[in-house]
């Protein structure tokens, strides 16, 4: 059965998550200074490393991490590159302006990792996408992403997928704006929905705060096989058939309280394998 009570997905949204997005700190002193083009060996367990341009534009690559109480904080300030790949533990990512980098602007693989304050303008090549990641406890906070293109394949402001790489859980988006993005604001999909690898489970998703304008995509989020998404507090722009759409077993969804367009035909979109534990507005369609 549905229940429509928008205060309880609200408060159900809080204990998901809680105020994570605030929690963050607001600044950092540098305690490393390297290049993009450097390996910053020597950070240990709670330090700020500051990134500078080096003599070539080129992919920063981060591969070290702190620990759960005491990530490494990369800082992206100042430094002009071609893209950020992370593959690490414990790590914060802050800062980064990057102008038509290598797509995905930003590939995140690990688990404790939080994407804060970081700007992706026109992706390029691969398949155009602003974000990807994969992994347990990811934190994308505040980060904007314009300017997808599909001329690059099917090219998404943020995506998440598990086909020879982790699933994901225990992830906040929050506070992110998603601009002119041909295709979705959000592509997840889980292990089990028939393209990944089905090995574990995709679940508990917070999508809260954001803004998304999805320009030729048919809906502005979409979940395969992602169980236990919170979708709450969001505005969706643009003209999207629909807003939200929940597929291949995308049980246990929660939606409430978003800002829909007049463009947009109807809120969520549905299959009957996604219908149980389904709270929020009645569904206009399917996915």
């Amino acid at each position: 059965m549905m229940s429509l009570s928008l205060a309880g997905i609200l408060a159900a949204a809080a204990l998901v998550a809680g105020s994570a997005y605030a929690a963050e700190p607001s600044g950092s002193t540098c305690g490393l200074r390297v290049t993009s083009q450097e390996q910053p060996r020597q950070a240990r367990p709670g330090d700020v490393v500051c990134f500078a341009a080096g003599p070539a534009r080129s992919r920063v690559t981060i591969d070290k991490g702190g620990t759960p109480d005491k990530p490494i904080t990369y800082d992206g300030t100042g430094v002009d590159a071609d893209g950020v790949t992370i593959e690490a533990d414990n790590v914060i990512v802050v800062n980064f302006t990057l102008n038509r980098p290598q797509a995905p602007g930003i590939e995140a693989t690990g688990n404790n990792i939080t994407l804060r304050d970081n700007r992706i303008t026109t992706p390029v090549n691969g398949d155009g996408d602003g974000i990807r990641f994969f992994g347990n406890g990811i934190k994308i906070l505040g980060n904007t992403v314009r300017g997808t293109s599909n001329r690059y394949g099917h090219a998404d402001c943020m995506q998440t997928f598990a086909s020879d790489t982790p699933p994901s859980q225990d992830i906040l988006i929050e506070g992110n704006r998603c601009e002119k993005v041909d295709n979705m604001g959000l592509m997840a999909e889980g292990p089990n929905d028939g393209e990944g690898d089905g090995k574990g489970h995709s679940h508990h998703f917070t999508i809260r705060n954001n803004y998304f304008e999805t320009l030729r995509g048919s809906q502005a989020l979409m979940f395969e096989d992602i169980q236990f998404a919170t979708i709450t507090g969001n505005e969706f722009a643009a003209s999207p058939t629909k807003a939200i759409g929940l597929a291949i077993h995308s049980t246990d969804a929660r939606v409430g309280g978003n800002k829909v367009s007049p463009g947009i035909r109807y809120e969520v979109g549905i299959d009957e394998s996604s219908r149980k534990g389904y709270q929020g507005p009645e569904p206009g369609g399917r996915p």
